[in-house]
């Protein structure tokens, strides 16, 4: 008897879980003629130059997760993204103060403006965050820090996709 018990709460589950309501993000998720797939949406944004390493790292990244069939021709939107700002704080003070790990934040603001209305879509300041050891060795150290600020870029990339993906659903 608890098999069957068992296999009547995983339908039970399984039903309630499919009349949730959500739909997919990737998919088309057309409720009007004009309303286009967001995979071809993303396509057609044309994203800014970026100052610094650090920001043409972000902005390939970025072209890396929207471009998936070349640049685009003529964009509908225009993405913005302000000075990425750093922020270092030490952890785990040694007796002699000195720091053995960092964390590293990043913030950048974005902002996607519609080129035909120059209505501001989205604008927010995103941060994404990692830390790092601080070993003996300056090359090990910096090595390790420049792998935290690509996985913090990576992440903000992934962010800024996800939140403008969910901009351009509504």
């Amino acid at each position: 008897m608890p098999k069957l018990a068992q296999a009547y709460m995983t339908l039970l589950t399984l039903g309630l879980i499919s009349a949730c309501g959500f739909s997919p993000v990737y998919g088309d998720y057309s409720q009007s003629a004009q309303t286009i797939e967001v995979s071809q949406a993303l396509s057609q944004i044309n994203i800014s130059p970026l100052a610094n390493r650090e920001g043409q790292y972000l902005r390939n990244a970025l072209i890396d997760r929207f471009y998936k069939n070349g640049y685009p021709e003529n964009p509908l939107y225009q993405l913005s993204i302000g000075p990425l700002n750093e922020q270092e704080t030490d952890f785990d003070i040694t007796v002699e103060s000195e720091a053995t790990r960092r964390q590293l934040k990043i913030f950048a603001p974005v902002r996607l403006i519609h080129l035909t209305s120059q209505e501001t879509i989205f604008s927010q300041t995103l941060y994404s965050f990692s830390s790092y050891n601080v070993l003996e060795s300056e090359f090990a150290t910096r090595s390790s820090e420049q792998n935290a600020r690509d996985a913090i870029l990576d992440d903000l990339a992934r962010k800024i996709e996800q939140r403008i993906t969910l901009q351009l659903n509504k």
